[in-house]
């Protein structure tokens, strides 16, 4: 079975965007590339590493940890699934007492035990230090870690996207010299200390910036309408 990456994203319920940022970062690698077009494929072996990686999603394992658990070479498929069955079980348990609490809230009674998550999350920490010990610290995993994003890094991209802002008060067109400047600034800024930030990548990141409300809300602290004069700057850029 081969799929491209829409087919593959579709299947998986993901965005491509989220494939193309798996690969980045080496947590999930296309089966191949056609060098000729550059295009992705997926086969039966990435969509089940893909179903390990959404059983650690809901477990509100971070990227960085199941890259760390899945890239070991001693990995466990199958001891790992039955801890995972385990947690899904407590978590399955607290919802259904959710549930059962809101039934009696509609008869006026108040039940607050019902939202203590502390046997989840307990057990959720303690598989992940035990996995991490038995099976993180692997080569691919220190590579994955050293894209880590820290504070520093972040904070430069949102001086990066600052100057957007002035670009816009100062009032220069979208598709300007000057703010196509600033739209290969960030692009490069991207590649640099998060992954490779190719067109196609960035244009995606130019339509998130103003569908994402929370993306627009932390771009759009700086002046009101930065999140849609970025997504436009992009946009006249990724068309040359």
């Amino acid at each position: 079975m081969k799929m491209q990456t829409g087919e593959f994203a579709k299947l998986a319920s993901v965005s491509v965007r989220t494939l193309h940022y798996y690969d980045e970062i080496g947590l999930l690698k296309p089966a191949f590339v056609d060098e000729q077009n550059g295009y992705r494929f997926y086969d039966e072996t990435s969509l089940e590493r893909m179903q390990e990686i959404l059983f650690y999603r809901e477990l509100d394992f971070k990227l960085k940890s199941i890259a760390e658990i899945l890239s070991s070479p001693d990995y466990d498929k199958q001891k790992a699934l039955a801890e995972q069955r385990k947690l899904l079980i407590l978590k399955k348990e607290r919802l259904e007492r959710i549930i059962d609490a809101l039934d009696g809230a509609e008869k006026g009674k108040i039940t607050m035990s019902a939202f203590d998550n502390s046997d989840y999350e307990t057990a959720r920490t303690q598989y992940e230090i035990e996995a991490k010990r038995r099976w993180g610290e692997t080569t691919a995993y220190k590579e994955y870690e050293q894209k880590s994003i820290n504070q520093s890094v972040n904070d430069g991209l949102m001086t990066v996207l600052a100057k957007f802002a002035e670009c816009m008060k100062d009032g220069h067109a979208a598709a300007s010299e000057e703010a196509q400047a600033l739209v290969k600034e960030l692009q490069n800024y991207i590649s640099d200390n998060y992954y490779n930030c190719t067109d196609e990548i960035l244009a995606g990141l130019g339509q998130m910036y103003v569908a994402d409300v929370r993306f627009k809300n932390n771009i759009d602290q700086h002046t009101s309408g930065t999140a849609a004069f970025i997504s436009e700057a992009i946009a006249a850029y990724c068309k040359k």
